[in-house]
């Protein structure tokens, strides 16, 4: 059941960690696997077959090349919740009997945290670390909770609330020295931030299309050859996709995904200096806010397009509800009855009211110079209509700062 809202004429999208439109080059590559070729993949008698097989095959390419990997080790699925599941539960089953233990960590997507918990469930030891208030994994903390009991250390690349980068080179060396596995939900990462399975040991990686201007239903899972990486499968079939995701490929969207990879791979690193430049200018309009503001999360290792901001004693939902022209989004799970504080911002030790305040600012590809002004300049003037002014103003910064600094 949907609230019947229509999308203001004025709106502002700034949800890009969200979801992000599909590019126009990725469309344009995908539609003719629409409607004039339309074989299915899977049909090797026939040239009709042969064409979308072709097609299937240069995109496994076009999203291996961009994070260091064989073609052969990539795995098309629905999208990285499917992807996450098959790694983590996959690898976790397979090697239960030897190796009976899974590390994670508290900000994980829900997701990833699910699965674990259905693990458990199942018998396998599972052990969920902290992040410190900066969102990072403390590596001496994950060091102490690898051992050679453990089968797999699932770590985000890059969190989809604060946007926060985790160290994964460094993960992977303690992981890799331990004998286990180690898998990150890329979702966020993919095309965003440089990506190496190889220098970063990475044995398992999760990508989602529609955070990458890829549609949504499409995705991807890495998973290495050498040494090789075993799976149980989540269900059965006909055996497509090494035997580990059976089903009929989709080929315009698997195209979709590869032009989408491929289109990130040349634009990566002028596109993060844009975004990085959008967030100066978004957060330098907002300085004169009454009562300030503070960002959550990792200020040097966090991607430039998103932006986690507090400000206190106002409830996010409040001034969501003061800009409907803006497309933001707040960092709790809602229900019908209630809406929960951030798990991610709990972890990072702030309180429900303080998590309750934050706002999720996703910048992208399509984002203006002109949108951010203007945006900045809504939300500022809203910050303050709903505050007022002076004092009680100033008492809440105060007040928030302490708590953050406790």
């Amino acid at each position: 059941m949907t609230n019947g809202a229509r999308v203001p004429e004025d709106a502002i999208y700034l949800d890009y960690q969200s979801t992000t439109p599909t590019d126009p080059r990725v469309v344009e590559a995908m539609m003719p696997y629409l409607v004039q070729r339309f074989g299915n993949p899977h049909s090797g008698t026939h040239a009709f077959g042969h064409e979308a097989a072709d097609a299937v095959e240069r995109a496994r390419e076009q999203v291996a090349a961009l994070i260091g990997a064989e073609a052969r080790e990539i795995v098309f699925t629905s999208g990285a919740t499917e992807s996450n599941n098959l790694a983590i539960k996959g690898a976790a089953r397979f090697l239960k009997d030897r190796r009976p233990k899974l590390v994670t960590v508290a900000t994980e997507h829900k997701c990833v945290l699910e699965s674990a918990r259905s693990l458990a469930a199942e018998g396998v030891e599972v052990t969920v670390l902290p992040v410190e208030r900066d969102g990072r994994l403390d590596l001496d903390r994950l060091s102490a909770a690898v051992d050679d009991r453990t089968a797999l250390v699932s770590v985000m690349a890059v969190n989809n609330e604060i946007g926060t980068i985790q160290d994964l080179a460094a993960i992977g060396r303690i992981t890799r020295a331990a004998g286990a596995l180690l898998h990150t939900d890329a979702a966020q990462a993919f095309g965003k931030v440089p990506l190496d399975v190889q220098a970063e040991a990475i044995d398992l990686m999760s990508i989602s299309g529609h955070k990458v201007y890829a549609p949504k239903g499409i995705g991807a899972l890495y998973v290495r050859r050498r040494p090789r990486v075993r799976l149980e499968p989540l269900f059965s079939g006909g055996g497509q996709e090494r035997g580990l995701r059976s089903g009929t490929l989709a080929p315009a969207q698997v195209v979709a995904l590869g032009a989408s990879a491929e289109i990130a791979g040349r634009e990566m690193a002028v596109e993060s200096q844009r975004l990085a430049g959008l967030a100066t200018r978004f957060l330098a309009r907002l300085d004169g806010v009454p009562g300030g503001f503070v960002i959550h999360g990792d200020r040097v290792h966090r991607i430039p397009g998103n932006l986690n901001i507090g400000f206190p004693g106002i409830a996010a939902l409040e001034l969501m509800a003061a800009v409907p022209e803006l497309a933001l989004s707040v960092g709790s799970a809602c229900t019908s009855a209630e809406v929960e504080p951030s798990y991610v911002l709990s972890a990072l030790g702030l309180d429900a009211a303080t998590a309750g305040s934050a706002l999720r600012i996703g910048f992208g590809r399509f984002t203006s110079a002109a949108e951010i002004d203007r945006a900045a300049d809504r939300l500022a003037s809203a910050v303050a209509g709903l505050r007022g002014t002076g004092l009680q103003a100033a008492l809440e910064t105060a007040t928030y700062q302490q708590e953050l600094e406790r």
